[in-house]
């Protein structure tokens, strides 16, 4: 659960800067914000949940 929350955050303040430095208008920012709610109550979000999840794995265990 503390993934998908960071994951929230993090694109929230990407689509805050956008927004704010004139790249991407309140507009179309919004329909992406509403694309995304409505795609989470698809059959497909558990799909994506598991991508997402799948990439933060292997990317946890990287090493350096």
């Amino acid at each position: 659960m503390t993934l998908s929350i960071s994951v929230v955050l993090l694109l929230g303040v990407v689509v805050v800067l956008l927004i704010r430095s004139k790249t991407v208008k309140a507009g179309p920012a919004i329909v992406c914000v509403l694309f995304g709610f409505f795609l989470a109550s698809t059959s497909i979000a558990p799909s994506i949940n598991r991508l997402v999840a799948g990439i933060a794995d292997a990317v946890g265990r990287i090493r350096f």
